[in-house]
């Protein structure tokens, strides 16, 4: 026979102990604030490839030439004093190698085109810096690279280099054709966009070698973009309430609706102390861990609310507190358990990763562990409140449960 536990004794204690930790977070929010994520604050993204240059480009003329990449191949964009104004095209499939490449470059008038490493290359994978002044001249040479093979540069290395810079760094590509994805927060103190891309090439440059750093791609994020997808993240928790709370009041009862609510709110409250006292990133990755608990705490909830209707038609008594510590020790096994296997996951991730998933992992735990408990103590002490004055009279007449009537109450 199960013992039936009082669970219903510690609901009182349990809801202050809640009350002291949300109250907690809520001066937390005003003292030290939120660490919000580069996903939620104006900021640079920047795509760059770090490896060395394998051809250099220079022009002595009167003309104005600048360079072109696309898929298909280079164009050299001829214009200006002494020219026909035409557009020179190479190919990748007829120029093959980088040395190739680099002769047919040299046959167009004033272009000197040498190469310095890697000569015998894919000149398929050349790419150039989107951040230098494509045209081309005779005081500076203009630099074209490929994909180093069996290159050192990992993610962890260029994230070692930015390190303090709050910074996010993401690998893209793949082994042959690695590149890196850096988005940064704008600090007060930078005067513009240009300072802050500068201030990371600049860096990268000093691990990397000066000539081996090419950025790719820049984009930047507004106050206003980010500032609708803090907006956005808001109106999604709360849409995500609001069907868990439709789903619930057709299955169950308005009470018992409210009550699972209330534990989701708690937990989202006490995942949010959890974030303003430890300063720990605020990002998409961290919204979605909060949506995870959500997941997993209304199934937790759901499990008791299931056994809590079922007992409530069929066990004989007229004290609602009975049936919700008998519903809540026949679920409680199962309720450990599917918390503390997920948990296993959660510390694993906690353990072995860095970045973003540790972040995931963090806010998870947390989650989980709030998340058992409220489905029994908040979301039930609530219930416990609403029918204190329950006496039975919409129980359905059935046979009553002798399983469950013969079960010793604990003292």
């Amino acid at each position: 026979m199960k013992t039936v536990k009082k669970f219903n004794k510690a609901f009182p204690v349990c809801a202050i102990l809640s009350c002291a930790v949300i109250l907690f977070g809520i001066i937390g929010f005003f003292v030290r604030g939120i660490n919000f994520g580069i996903d939620f604050v104006p900021g640079l993204v920047e795509e760059v490839r770090i490896a060395p240059a394998v051809m250099e480009l220079s022009y002595k003329g009167s003309a104005t030439v600048s360079v072109e990449t696309t898929n298909t191949g280079l164009s050299l964009v001829i214009s200006g004093t002494g020219a026909e104004n035409e557009t020179r095209t190479f190919t990748y499939g007829q120029n093959p190698t980088i040395q190739d490449m680099a002769n047919a470059l040299s046959t167009v008038e004033g272009v000197i085109a040498k190469v310095v490493a890697s000569a015998n290359a894919d000149s398929y994978g050349i790419y150039t810096d989107s951040a230098v002044s494509a045209r081309l001249t005779s005081d500076s040479v203009y630099r074209l690279y490929v994909p180093e093979e069996n290159s050192s540069v990992n993610i962890d290395s260029v994230r070692a280099a930015l390190e303090g810079k709050n910074v996010e760094v993401k690998a893209l590509g793949d082994k042959s054709n690695p590149s890196f994805q850096i988005r940064a927060a704008m600090p007060e103190t930078e005067a513009s966009v240009k300072e802050l891309q500068d201030s990371i090439v600049v860096t990268l440059r000093e691990k990397f070698g000066a000539d081996n750093v090419a950025t790719v791609k820049t984009d930047f994020v507004g106050s206003q973009m980010s500032s609708s997808l803090a907006v956005k993240s808001i109106v999604l928790a709360f849409v995500t309430l609001l069907l868990i709370w439709l789903y619930a009041t057709i299955r169950f009862h308005w009470d018992f609706a409210l009550g699972s609510i209330i534990a989701l709110v708690h937990d989202c409250l006490i995942m949010f102390t959890f974030i303003t006292w430890t300063q720990i990133e605020f990002s998409t990755t961290t919204l979605a861990a909060i949506l995870t608990i959500f997941g997993y705490s209304i199934n937790a909830t759901v499990v008791i609310l299931d056994r809590l209707r079922e007992n409530t038609k069929t066990l004989d008594t007229k004290n609602f507190s009975d049936i919700l510590n008998i519903s809540i020790s026949e679920t409680m096994t199962r309720s450990i358990i599917t918390t503390v296997t997920t948990l296993f996951a959660a510390i694993a991730l906690l353990v072995f990763t860095k970045g973003s998933i540790k972040t995931f992992a963090e806010v998870l735990t947390v989650g989980l562990v709030s998340g058992c408990y409220s489905s029994i103590f908040i979301s039930s002490g609530f219930i416990e409140f609403v029918r204190r004055n329950w006496n039975g009279e919409n129980k359905k007449k059935s046979e009553p449960n002798k399983n469950v009537l013969t079960m010793t109450d604990a003292q």
